[in-house]
């Protein structure tokens, strides 16, 4: 009897189908949120400067440009209206200040006739003109000599070129325009003399003939939006290459630069270098 029994419960558990063992359930698996996204900030290479990232970032690479250039070049960006202002690490270097120096020369005869010491002619304005536009050596000269070479030397400190040092040995007459060093922190403070302090008749004739200068001095500061007084020349220790001038609206940066070649390169590297700076800067 066990047997039929048997293989009639096989059936009926054929028939219902195979029971289903129960499996046990695993826990809810905790998904962590994603973390929140977080900006990296921007990297700005000189954030005490003064100057936005941005205009950092093209500092920065003026400056590296500038390193890889011949000879020793000084350096000086000032922001005239947010007071902003960078130097690099030769501004403060002498070199042959070349023909910016008439620049200071200008400043002082404007000076001295607007206050009567002297009545600026017709043929002084002209000579003037001329070392603005074309730098004119022999016009420079006449004034010198004219004006009287040691009362424009000793006037040219209080236009911010307190580090001048006019140079004995190269010149009958001493102090000579033609030989004197400065530092590109001087014209840094000239031009910015010129722009801030100068009665605005007067700087507003400056200005003009900064701005439409020969094609001699059409380089390094030199631009459409720009003004500039350069000076070159081939000293003891090779050519020096100097721009300084304005930029922009309302003339609102200033720039000075002051290569010294030191034998390394001439008049060609010089003027390239200038212009390059500037062009990183600015263009």
């Amino acid at each position: 009897m066990l047997r039929p029994i048997l293989v009639a419960l096989a059936l009926a558990l054929t028939a219902c189908g195979h029971a289903e063992t129960a499996q046990p359930q695993e826990p809810p698996r905790h998904t962590p949120a994603a973390a929140p996204l977080v900006a990296t900030p921007e990297v700005c290479p000189m954030p005490d400067s003064g100057f936005d990232c941005e205009f950092q970032k093209r500092i920065q690479n003026a400056k590296n440009y500038a390193e890889t250039r011949p000879g020793i070049i000084g350096i000086v960006l000032r922001d005239r209206k947010t007071g902003a202002m960078w130097r690099n690490d030769h501004a403060g270097e002498l070199t042959w200040t070349a023909s910016t120096i008439k620049l200071a020369m200008i400043v002082n005869l404007l000076e001295r006739n607007r206050s009567g010491k002297i009545k600026l002619t017709a043929d002084d304005r002209r000579l003037m003109t001329a070392m603005l536009h074309s730098s004119d050596d022999d016009a420079a000269d006449t004034l010198w000599k004219r004006y009287t070479g040691t009362t424009f030397n000793a006037a040219f400190p209080k236009y911010g070129m307190a580090d001048l040092v006019a140079q004995r040995g190269y010149s009958a007459n001493f102090p000579y325009w033609g030989f004197e060093k400065c530092t590109t922190n001087d014209l840094d403070r000239l031009i910015n003399y010129v722009l801030d302090t100068v009665p605005a008749e007067d700087r507003a004739y400056i200005v003009e003939q900064m701005r439409q200068v020969g094609p001699e001095q059409q380089w390094g500061v030199w631009g459409p939006d720009s003004g500039a007084k350069n000076g070159w020349s081939e000293e003891d220790g090779g050519w020096v290459m100097n721009s300084v001038g304005f930029v922009g609206k309302d003339e609102r940066y200033t720039l000075a630069i002051m290569n010294n070649l030191k034998g390394e390169g001439g008049y060609n590297e010089g003027r390239e270098t200038d212009t390059e700076i500037t062009r990183i800067l600015f263009r």
